[in-house]
């Protein structure tokens, strides 16, 4: 029987405290169905169980087990193996000799670099989002914050910490470009990471929300200039605060 996530009894502190974060990574795996090649679904399910992994949260680089990740996925060593090797490739892994797998973890100048060149795609996105976007979509960035308009982000850190990143994510979506959306998607691990983690400290999701709702309005009123620099300085506010506070990351 496949253990999801919604599977595992996360009331059990002791036992999820003994699992290790390869243990954890492979919750979320699903057994391979075969209509596609092994190789491919097993590269896809574990580029996006990297992306949910909060690698950051953890005080040293996340190593990954083969035999784990196998199991979970129900498949052979050998597509496992090659699909490690393309991530590999891709900057998403490294392989360390006598050791093992790891996830690649980045250094506060890159996470910073990554951040400043997020907001640059992000903010044309927005540029674009206000020239082709739907009315009925632009309405769907405003619900994403319907949880919280009785109730400051601090008393729901963790739904709103899901909310703040959606939104982001949506904003590129709306944008309506492929290439920038490819090319976003190869560092959203580490922005993703560090912003679930950066919303909890110095009072930034009360101050984010504020800018959500600002650059919501311009992209309603369909404010081009306007919403791509909001979205731009919303970015670069954290590449900055990353950059004085996270020292977590050296």
């Amino acid at each position: 029987m496949v253990i999801s996530v919604a599977d595992v009894n996360v009331s059990s502190k002791s036992a999820s405290a003994a699992r290790s974060p390869s243990e954890t990574l492979a919750l979320s795996l699903q057994p391979i169905q075969t209509a596609d090649s092994l190789r491919n679904q097993a590269y896809a399910m574990l580029k996006q169980a990297i992306a949910d992994t909060d690698i950051y949260s953890y005080p040293e680089e996340v190593q990954l087990d083969k035999r784990v990740l196998t199991e979970a996925l129900g498949v052979s060593r050998t597509p496992v193996r090659e699909a490690m090797t393309l991530l590999e490739q891709e900057g998403f892994l490294r392989t360390v000799p006598r050791k093992g797998i790891f996830i690649v973890r980045k250094t506060r100048t890159e996470i910073v670099e990554m951040i400043q060149m997020w907001a640059a795609l992000e903010s044309m996105s927005a540029r674009l989002a206000t020239l082709h976007a739907s009315d009925a979509d632009i309405a769907r960035l405003r619900r994403l914050f319907d949880d919280f308009r009785d109730a400051a982000p601090s008393e729901h850190l963790d739904e709103y910490s899901h909310a703040n990143i959606a939104f982001h994510q949506e904003i590129v979506r709306l944008g309506g470009s492929k290439l920038i959306a490819d090319t976003i998607r190869n560092i959203f691990i580490h922005v993703r990471a560090i912003r679930k983690m950066t919303i909890f400290q110095s009072d930034r999701a009360a101050r984010s929300i504020v800018d959500h709702m600002r650059i919501i309005e311009a992209l309603e009123r369909r404010e081009t200039d306007l919403a791509e620099k909001l979205v731009r300085q919303h970015s670069l506010d954290l590449a900055a605060f990353v950059s004085e506070h996270c020292d977590f990351l050296d």
